[in-house]
């Protein structure tokens, strides 16, 4: 029997059971602070793979009782823009329409020019997702309509209680006893650069290689070799150039060294 991956079974249910993100999500965080007033904007969801914005999506639409519809603008088009729009006229309901739209970075100007009108008139609440810059990649009447919240990369601390949660349910799946020091689990999630799903990935799959403990030799062939998140022509990329540059130009050997083998690392 096929079963889900365990990422997706272990997605959280309510903000105290996300990993990182306490500035928006935390008893103080700002996104939660809106939520306990009701008040749900159309918003942007910004940051790295693996870092929870499907995840506080699922959870903004369960608290509020919207109707939670889910599309990724690598596959979507306009039809099935107006066809959200359509269900939401035929649901009889004062709770509202949730649209998530995961990677909005791929919906060209007109695709996203034509979520405005239902924006602006409410029939949705838009929440979009991207890892991209949205500033780059997102049109300003979009953008001047929501709010835009970060999603960082979560420490290696903040993930070792969910990867510790991990093996807890593997052994209930398969009725066995192995283990996995805070060591091992400081170093899966710190070579998986604050990608929480890649971190569960790798403990996923060291635990069906190992015969007790979970150790280094387990989980080092699903490693990733480069640490982070890295892209070829985006922000992260040009960042690293001008940290190159400035290393150079202020005479920092050590650093420039740093950044040239992070480069040179990444591909």
């Amino acid at each position: 029997m096929t079963q889900k991956p365990l990422a997706d079974r272990m997605r959280p249910e309510s903000f105290e059971e996300i990993a990182g993100q306490a500035h928006l999500v935390g008893k103080n965080g700002i996104l939660r602070r809106l939520l306990d007033k009701n008040r749900i904007p159309n918003m942007i969801f910004f940051g790295p793979p693996g870092t929870g914005k499907t995840t506080v999506a699922n959870i903004i639409a369960k608290t509020s009782g919207m109707q939670l519809y889910k599309l990724n603008a690598t596959t979507a088009s306009l039809s099935d823009i107006k066809d959200v729009i359509s269900s939401s006229d035929n649901i009889f309901s004062d709770s509202g329409t949730l649209l998530y739209l995961d990677e909005i970075q791929a919906f060209n100007k007109k695709q996203q020019q034509s979520l405005l009108e239902f924006m602006e008139d409410g029939r949705i609440t838009l929440i979009a997702s991207t890892t991209e810059n949205p500033f780059y990649y997102v049109y300003n009447a979009l953008l001047s309509r929501s709010t835009v919240f970060e999603f960082k990369s979560v420490t290696a601390r903040d993930c070792i209680p969910t990867l510790k949660r991990a093996v807890k349910l593997l052994n209930e799946d398969f009725g066995t006893d192995k283990t996995a020091d805070d060591e091992l689990l400081m170093g899966v999630a710190a070579a998986c650069g604050g990608d929480v799903r890649m971190a569960i990935g790798v403990i996923e799959n060291a635990f069906y290689v190992s015969d007790g403990e979970i150790n280094d030799d387990a989980v080092k062939p699903f490693i990733p070799s480069v640490v982070g998140h890295y892209d070829r022509d985006g922000d992260t990329h040009y960042n690293h150039l001008s940290c190159l540059q400035k290393s150079i130009r202020g005479s920092d050997p050590d650093a420039a060294v740093f950044y040239l083998a992070k480069i040179l690392a990444s591909g």
